[in-house]
């Protein structure tokens, strides 16, 4: 027994487990995201672990589609909602608390943000977007709570299982501070989504290869993979100029999605497959801003290669062992 030799039936006409796919299974119908701003701080911004920030974080804390943090949270929901409702005609809702840490903060204000948005009219849950180090005793607490009334995903964001990447972009926490944190959520059932990023400074794509198989034993439900792109004023800048980092071309990025696909586990949900930012900030890779066309290609390669994702999978856990 050495790889699976055909498609799960869940995937539908996909060749790997999307989110969208699942949420349509789940709910019986189409589900709309709504990104917003809760005002909140960053541990590695404010000092209380570093200063600065990730190397590769904008200025709206990688919230750049998500509401203005000048508006009060209804605000931003109903903007937002309208603003993606010219998509989609017809749906229901899924708060997205995306911009910085979105647990760092006392429960008392997690309460009046989550549960504003939870009461408005068609919203079925929550995602929020945090760090592994943001998740103290009283604030895992209450998202078990949530977790019991209310579809939910906690969103963390690993990156990379390097420690040396990891002082390059400032992540501010190590690998098992990571792990620790999952711990935390899944001793609670929480749905836990890991994020990482393909691309970062010195890395190899067989480190990024490294970090996909790390998640892979994780017990978590979901993953993010991002490609790297280069935003004006942020740190990473300067990392560019300095000749730390090279853009990945639109071939090898596809490939290593296809590869990473291939090792993890089949029922690990794709929330994501690449990263875009705002056209008007970003400095590269400009092939990104194609979104559909990068899907398209990691889909078209999978099937030139009669593969899907966790073929490999159990080859990998007998590997490992």
């Amino acid at each position: 027994m050495t790889h699976l030799t055909e498609k799960p039936a869940y995937f539908g006409d996909k060749r790997y487990y999307t989110w969208n796919h699942h949420l349509k299974s789940h709910f019986g119908e189409k589900i709309i995201k709504i990104p917003l701003d809760g005002g909140f701080d960053c541990p590695n911004r404010d000092g209380k672990a570093a200063y600065g920030g990730c190397t590769f974080c904008s200025q709206s804390g990688s919230g750049d589609f998500a509401g203005n943090r000048r508006d009060d949270i209804i605000t931003q929901f109903h903007t937002v909602k309208e603003r993606m409702n010219a998509k989609w005609k017809k749906g229901k809702y899924l708060g997205y608390f995306q911009a910085f840490t979105n647990t760092y903060a006392p429960v008392e204000k997690l309460k009046e943000m989550y549960e504003t948005v939870l009461e408005q009219e068609d919203v079925v849950g929550l995602a929020i977007a945090t760090r592994p180090d943001c998740l103290p005793d009283d604030v895992v607490e209450y998202l078990a709570d949530l977790n019991k009334r209310t579809y939910l995903w906690v969103e963390l964001g690993l990156q990379t299982v390097h420690e040396r990447t990891a002082l390059l972009i400032n992540r501010a926490h190590d690998y098992q501070t990571y792990v620790d944190g999952v711990n935390k959520l899944r001793k609670h059932n929480i749905r836990v989504c890991s994020h990482i990023i393909n691309g970062l400074p010195l890395e190899t794509p067989e480190m990024m290869m490294e970090t996909a198989r790390e998640v892979a034993k994780l017990d978590v439900q979901g993953i993010k993979i991002h490609l790297l792109h280069l935003l004006k004023k942020t740190p990473m800048v300067k990392q560019y100029e300095q000749g730390m980092l090279d853009f990945l071309d639109f071939d090898t990025y596809v490939n290593l999605v296809c590869d990473q696909l291939e090792i993890i586990p089949p029922d690990m949900m794709i929330h994501r497959l690449t990263g875009d930012g705002p056209s008007d900030l970003l400095i590269g890779p400009m092939w990104s801003l194609n979104k559909w066309k990068v899907l398209n290609a990691i889909e078209s390669e999978l099937k030139r290669r009669n593969s899907f994702q966790g073929k490999f999978y159990l080859k990998e856990e007998v590997d490992s062992l």
